[in-house]
Parts: structure tokens; C-alpha cells; sequence
């Protein structure tokens, strides 16, 4: 079984199904989830500051004998840290974090700090000043890519108007119960890539019957199919867990393909 890659918009390789760590507590549960997840064939691990398990994080990526080259590292700067010199010193401190001396690709969290009501527009000039000291690490080699998170249509828009170098990815909520049209058809027109966080909704689409049916003719689980479904929008699925059997089982998605009918009945994307 064997991982397939996407190519990012400035030629680097990215796997297409990441591992994510997103509420997975700091400590032994994530050291064990991340070295479960390269050890059963995961090479993209996704991280951020704000999950609080970086360390975590690095140490399974150091202790796993999986060579780092081989590892598709992703982190992120946090929503509510914006400026040219706060973003340098902040992701200083997350090298160190990770034990590692450049990260595969790095995105900024979001506009704006969660809960903030300001317009998010009166925001671009921050966060374009906070992406050219995004640049300058991409520049020296210790960010191979960059991307953002949590950006819309109108927000992507007057970053890259602004910027030298545009994103290569957009992290963003997709799930067949939510699938954001004008954001998808937006990155695609433009050539920036989707990862998927909360590919399962959270795992509540892993009860859902009328998902039951397409399973068993694949002979596969509910989570795989939509994984599946994921991977052939060209979407980036970022599935979490701590359970080894089911890290496994969601890695177990590139040995079948779903038909058209059955991808437009998990949910239609334009």
C-alpha cells in the first residue's frame, strides 16, 4: 500500500493524507499516537503551537528511526501572534519545540485570533506583514513551503495581492457535511492546495448509515470511504486519533477507488 503525493505550487512534494494532532493531549498520548502513525506508513504529521504537544510531537519524529527527509512536517504560527518580528521569534521557539531545523510547511492560523470580532479585512496589512517574515524563513531554507489557514476567497485575495510569494495551501474545515464551495473552487482556480481538518466531522460521519452501504461493497469502513472521498476531490484529509488499530485502518485508503455516483452520493463537490 503505498502513499500518493501532491505537488504544492513551487514544485514540493506533499503526501496526500496527513496525520493530525489537533486536541491530542501533550505527553505519552501524543508521542505514541505520532509514532503509531510512521510506523503503520503516515509521512505528513500536522502540529501547531497552539495544540501544545509540538514537543510531543518532535520527540516521536526523532525517536521514530524515520529519516526526516522523509517526513512532511507541518506547523503553525498562532492566530493571535501577527508582526514581521513576533512571527521570526515565535517560530524560533517552535524549532526547538519539534527538534527540528526547518519545517515542511508552515501556515499562519488564521486572520484573526479566534473569538476576535474585528473585520477580518483590517487585518490583511498585519498579516502581510507577518507573511514577508514568512517569506524570509522560505527564503533561507527553513520553511519549504508556505500556506495559511482558515483564510476565505476575499481574505486570499488581498493577501496575494500584497505578497511576493503565494500560499501553497489552504487548511481549512471540509467534510461532506460541509463543503465550502466558493473557498474550494477559489484554491483551485488559483492552484493552492486543500488540507481537510475534521475530515470525519469529528468523527460523527463514522455512525452514519447512509454512508453504511458503499462501505460494504468496498469492504471498507465508513472512515476510509469518506477518507477515500477526500483524496479523490484532491483535498489533503488530516484524520486523528490515538487508537493504533484505528490509525491504521485510516491509512488503509490507497488500495481502492470509489465510483463517480458513489462520490456524488457522499457529497457533491463542484
Amino acid at each position: 500500500m503505498e502513499q500518493m503525493y501532491y505537488t504544492l505550487n513551487n514544485g514540493v512534494k506533499i503526501p496526500s493524507l496527513g496525520f493530525g494532532t489537533w486536541r491530542i493531549p501533550d505527553g505519552e498520548e501524543t508521542y505514541n499516537a505520532v509514532l503509531n502513525a510512521l510506523k503503520v506508513g503516515y509521512r505528513h504529521i500536522d502540529s501547531a503551537l497552539v495544540y501544545k504537544n509540538e514537543a510531543s510531537t518532535g520527540r516521536a519524529i526523532k525517536d521514530s528511526r524515520v529519516a526526516r527527509k522523509d517526513i512532511f512536517l507541518v506547523t503553525k504560527l498562532p492566530a493571535d501572534i501577527k508582526g514581521y518580528d513576533k512571527a521570526l521569534e515565535t517560530f524560533a521557539q517552535q524549532l526547538k519545540n519539534l527538534q527540528v531545523d526547518y519545517v515542511d510547511l508552515y501556515l499562519i492560523h488564521g486572520v484573526k485570533a479566534w473569538g476576535d470580532i474585528t473585520d477580518e479585512m483590517s487585518l490583511i496589512d498585519i498579516n502581510v506583514e507577518t507573511w514577508r517574515a514568512l517569506e524570509k524563513l522560505y527564503k533561507e531554507g527553513k520553511i519549504k513551503a508556505l500556506g495559511v489557514s482558515n483564510f476565505n476567497p476575499q481574505t486570499l485575495t488581498a493577501l496575494m495581492s500584497k505578497v511576493e510569494i503565494k500560499p501553497s495551501i489552504n487548511q481549512i474545515l471540509v467534510h461532506p457535511y460541509h463543503i465550502p464551495a466558493e473557498n474550494l473552487a477559489f484554491c483551485k482556480k488559483h492552484n493552492i492546495l486543500i488540507q481537510a481538518y475534521s475530515p470525519l466531522a469529528t468523527g460523527a460521519i463514522t455512525d452514519d448509515s447512509k454512508f453504511a452501504k458503499i462501505a460494504k461493497k468496498h469492504n471498507k469502513s465508513i472512515a476510509q470511504v469518506i477518507l477515500r472521498w477526500h483524496l479523490q476531490n484532491g483535498f489533503i484529509p488530516l484524520p486523528r486519533s490515538t487508537k493504533a488499530e484505528r490509525i491504521a485502518e485510516n491509512f488503509n485508503v490507497f488500495d481502492f477507488e470509489l465510483k463517480n455516483d458513489e462520490m456524488k452520493k457522499i457529497g457533491k463537490v463542484e
